[in-house]
């Protein structure tokens, strides 16, 4: 039995808040040059130490931090909307709408998502809004085939066939119907989203081709420290232990919104 993720709920909501209300309380600039106290280890003037420029390594993970995760949650909403809605036409509709769909989900499935995105982020300046463009139009094929799974079997229930000849309308239906069932797969898929967007951001930005300066995020500054890393760890391991933390979490959190999905569905067979 999958037990409530207790340790990975507390776990995102303390990195969120250090995140978005840390510099509040941790006001140094993360931006500051200090040419006397270039790659200092970890101490009480600098918790996560400082960089080869002697910027603070804990205001930059709090910067990068919020760039990171803004990126994740808006890519994932984004691709989870857009899953939902092309699952639920293709499922609903069915015939030449969902073979049309297939198809173009099929295709996008042919490429590997992140080769996808290095080939458009190298046409493209990156930016922040780029990006979640970019990470959004590439992700959302694997949220669209699960939804247009579910709805295939929510449109065969007598319930939807009788709705259909009763003239209800298509909206009504999908609304009232589909989309409260289709709810916990929409979770489930975000929260998946979140951390694979997380992720992308961050390997684009590791290999120097997503967040540019004077822009930071979680994966710039592991690019940073990769070119130092055998005298200075813990300029790329506060942010790398960032990013496993939130992953970790909620990938735990996705198991259980999955168990307690699975769970239902053998009770109502």
């Amino acid at each position: 039995m999958v037990k409530f993720p207790y340790i990975s709920i507390f776990l995102l909501i303390a990195l969120m808040i250090i995140i978005y209300l840390g510099g509040y309380i941790y006001n140094v600039s993360p931006y500051l040059i200090h040419k006397n106290a270039i790659l200092l280890a970890p101490s009480f003037s600098h918790p996560f130490g400082t960089d080869r420029l002697g910027r603070d390594i804990l205001a930059r993970v709090i910067k990068g931090g919020k760039v990171s995760l803004d990126i994740g949650l808006t890519s994932s909403i984004i691709t989870s909307l857009i899953g939902l809605a092309v699952g639920i036409s293709a499922g609903f509709f069915q015939k030449n709408s969902d073979k049309i769909l297939v198809v173009i989900i099929d295709l996008f499935l042919t490429f590997p998502t992140f080769f996808l995105l290095l080939a458009l982020v190298s046409y493209i300046n990156a930016s922040i809004w780029v990006l979640i463009f970019v990470i959004s139009i590439t992700g959302w094929m694997g949220m669209a085939r699960m939804i247009r799974s579910e709805s295939f079997e929510i449109a065969s229930k007598p319930y939807i066939k009788i709705l259909k000849l009763a003239k209800v309308s298509n909206v009504k239906i999908i609304f009232k119907y589909f989309v409260p069932l289709l709810t916990p797969i929409f979770f489930i898929s975000f929260t998946f989203g979140i951390g694979g967007a997380i992720l992308a951001e961050s390997g684009l930005s590791f290999l120097g081709i997503g967040i540019t300066p004077p822009q930071m995020s979680w994966g710039t500054i592991l690019n940073e420290g990769k070119e130092v890393i055998d005298i200075a760890w813990w300029v790329s391991f506060f942010p790398g232990l960032c990013i496993f933390l939130v992953i970790f979490s909620l990938v735990n959190i996705s198991d259980y919104l999955q168990h307690k999905t699975n769970q239902k569905e053998s009770f109502s067979v």
